[in-house]
C-alpha cells in the first residue's frame, strides 16, 4: 500500500468520523432553524448518502455496468426505506446493509 493511499485513507476516515460524531456532541437546543449552522447539520444525513452512492457507483462504471447488482439494491433499500419511514438514519444504514448483503452474494464462491 503507497504512504499516498494511506493518508488519504487517514484523511477520509477523520473527516468521517468528525461528520459522525460531532453533531452529536453539539448543544442544539437553542439553535436558531435558519442558523447556518443548523442548515449545516441538517445537510449532514443526505451528504452522508450521497458519498455512500458515489463510492457505490465509481467501481460499477470504471467495470463497465458489470456487477451492478450490490449497487441497485443499495439504492432501491435507501430510496425505499427513506420514503417509508422518512428517516436518513434508517434509510443509509438499510442501504449499507443491503449493498453489503448484495455485495457478499456476488462474491466468486
Amino acid at each position: 500500500m503507497s504512504l499516498d493511499l494511506l493518508l488519504m485513507a487517514l484523511v477520509v476516515g477523520a473527516f468521517t468520523y468528525g461528520f459522525r460524531f460531532g453533531p452529536t456532541k453539539l448543544s442544539l437546543h437553542d439553535l436558531p432553524p435558519q442558523s447556518l449552522r443548523a442548515r449545516f447539520l441538517a445537510a449532514t444525513g443526505p451528504a452522508a448518502i450521497a458519498t455512500l452512492f458515489v463510492a457505490s457507483v465509481l467501481p460499477v462504471l470504471r467495470s463497465g455496468g458489470q456487477n451492478a447488482l450490490p449497487l441497485i439494491a443499495g439504492t432501491l433499500a435507501v430510496l425505499a426505506v427513506f420514503f417509508w419511514r422518512r428517516s436518513v438514519v434508517a434509510a443509509t444504514l438499510s442501504g449499507a446493509a443491503a449493498y453489503g448483503f448484495a455485495f457478499w452474494l456476488t462474491l466468486p464462491a
